[in-house]
């Protein structure tokens, strides 16, 4: 198995503990999967690209790198900013005072996530 199909592989699991979280109303959960399935997919487009994977959970990072070496990547920019905003709220808990107004995240951001979720990492999965 080669790092891209690994990356494959766990971005694969990530998109469906987002849907798993999701059918048990655990919205922090799918947020947080849904950026990891996403991260996982850019970082398998790079590796299928023989870049060097950045230590970074940083999907805007990760996409200004894939936009390096497809211009058409800046369709997914205001889709990498809104799961973003997720990973540390939904990693650390005792990073939530402050980091969000309303707190963790509700069923309408679990929506909006795994719709983005859906619709990138299938854009994504066409360029592997």
């Amino acid at each position: 198995m080669t790092a891209q199909d690994r990356w494959i592989q766990f971005a694969k699991e990530d998109f469906i503990l987002a849907k798993a979280a999701f059918e048990k109303e655990i919205f922090n959960q799918v947020c947080f999967h849904s950026q990891q399935a996403i991260e996982k997919s850019l970082k398998a487009f790079l590796s299928k690209n023989q870049q060097i994977i950045p230590k970074t959970h940083s999907l805007c990072e990760l996409l200004t790198i894939c936009k390096n070496l497809d211009s058409s990547f800046l369709e997914l920019g205001d889709s990498c900013i809104k799961l973003d905003k997720y990973y540390i709220p939904t990693r650390y808990p005792d990073a939530l005072p402050g980091t969000g107004p309303e707190g963790l995240p509700c069923k309408k951001d679990a929506e909006e996530s795994i719709s983005i979720l859906e619709s990138a990492f299938d854009w994504i999965h066409n360029k592997l």
